[in-house]
């Protein structure tokens, strides 16, 4: 089934397992359907309050968590589209700063889906014409809208005039839809520009600077438009407006502040939203974005550990999230083993993920990843082994892997990364369901 979506609730299971059977929009890229679809139920993603639009290859999840955290602390209400969920397909859309309900999900599907169903829209078209459909139902002041896969040729690309535009990090990945070069890449992120509405972005290298550039918007990047430094347990923000102290983050790792400071800046170079300091300097106590270096509490998985050992989890799944999450758990760990739980989908590059922990891990673990297609674990493991991670092997599952761990003696420090599927059967096993 597509994005191994499934309910408790009978009504919702109901639509999600027609959903997870239509074809062929999951490996065609375009706007073509997703046009037709909301024309068929209305348009509502002309009735949707202020847009703020965020693309990127790795941060913008986190990104979104910022926004969001910033409007509400200035007491407004978000909506908030994302993908993958984790768990629970309802962690797809957030209205009004809570998951959809089971009982208005199950009927916003179906109404889609009975409206579509010659289209040949995807599982990805379809969600996101349900979620158009309930943020233009239900009042809210914003809407943070994760891109899903690209920018240009995404289906969440139908907003015409957005209140701000943001890119994250850019990457290599997805490159059967984007392309093979940072070049491809950034074009198709940079899709999201529209005319007159405000583009900010990272700090690039000057050829991508000017990829992003010519999208025809007015961008406003990092280090020309605003910038930040962090010193000590502050962030330090400024731009043409002046300049915002804020603390540094909650959400684990040195790449955040960057995530923290595109927010800030999104907000700031936009007017639809009046978002005072104050609530900037919320935002980084208050966002919360699961299986993005979040610590693991006390639950099942926890405790097939040795007494004294840390759980991490990790849903980055590329090179470039390699680089941050390797540079985080180095910060972390302090010295402590460090222990690898890894699981792939099978168009990921195991070798481009592994590398940037060549020195840091002293194990690793692979594993499968239920329901979705995957590296074989016995290659993930020669993979690590090649690269000079020792005591490389493969167990069945997560919590076998973690009982191998618990069998070497220590209190190591342990991440398990590789894929957001993964990641979302850990969170369920551990007791620790998104809300």
């Amino acid at each position: 089934m597509a994005d191994h979506a499934t309910s408790s609730d009978p009504q919702v299971q109901r639509q999600l397992d027609r959903l997870g059977a239509l074809s062929p929009g999951a490996d065609i890229l375009g706007l073509e359907r997703i046009t037709r679809l909301l024309e068929r139920i209305g348009n509502p993603q002309l009735a949707l309050p202020p847009v703020l639009h965020v693309a990127g290859t790795n941060g913008k999840g986190s990104t979104c968590a910022f926004l969001r955290a910033a409007i509400e602390a200035a007491g407004m209400r978000a909506h908030v589209y994302s993908s993958p969920h984790l768990v629970r397909f309802n962690e797809r859309i957030r209205l009004a700063g809570a998951l959809i309900e089971d009982a208005m999900l199950a009927p916003l599907l179906e109404e889609v889906l009975d409206a579509g169903g010659d289209i040949g829209a995807s599982f990805f078209e379809v969600t996101t014409a349900a979620a158009f459909l309930a943020f233009a139902r239900v009042p809210a002041d914003a809407l943070i809208l994760e891109v899903g896969l690209g920018g240009r040729l995404d289906a969440t690309n139908v907003v015409a005039r957005p209140a701000v535009t943001g890119i994250a990090q850019l990457g290599i990945d997805h490159q059967a839809f984007l392309g093979d070069t940072l070049e491809q890449i950034a074009a198709e992120k940079a899709g999201i520009a529209k005319p007159g509405v405000p583009l900010v972005t990272m700090r690039y290298a000057p050829h991508i600077a000017e990829i992003v550039a010519a999208a025809g918007a007015p961008v406003f990047a990092q280090g020309a438009a605003w910038d930040f430094e962090v010193h000590g347990d502050r962030l330090h923000y400024r731009d043409a407006r002046g300049a915002v102290e804020t603390p540094l983050p909650a959400l684990a790792g040195p790449h955040q502040p960057a995530n923290l400071s595109l927010a800030i800046a999104m907000l700031r170079h936009q007017q639809a939203l009046a978002v005072p300091d104050e609530a900037l300097g919320a935002a980084p106590r208050n966002a919360r974005w699961p299986a993005r270096m979040q610590k693991l509490g006390d639950g099942p998985l926890l405790h097939l550990l040795p007494r004294g050992s840390e759980l991490w989890l990790d849903g980055g799944h590329n090179e470039a999230a390699a680089m941050a999450v390797s540079a985080a758990l180095a910060q972390l760990a302090r010295g402590r083993p460090v222990q690898l739980v890894l699981g792939m989908l099978a168009n990921k590059d195991a070798q481009g993920l592994l590398a940037p922990f060549a020195q840091l891990a002293a194990g690793l673990h692979a594993v499968p990843v239920p329901g979705h297609e995957h590296h074989v674990p016995a290659r993930l493991a020669e993979a690590a082994r090649m690269l000079g991670i020792p005591h490389a092997s493969v167990a069945p599952d997560v919590p076998g892997a973690l009982a191998a761990i618990a069998r070497e003696g220590g209190a190591p420090v342990v991440l398990v990364l590789g894929s957001l599927y993964l990641a979302g059967t850990v969170l369920e096993a551990n007791g620790e369901l998104p809300d």
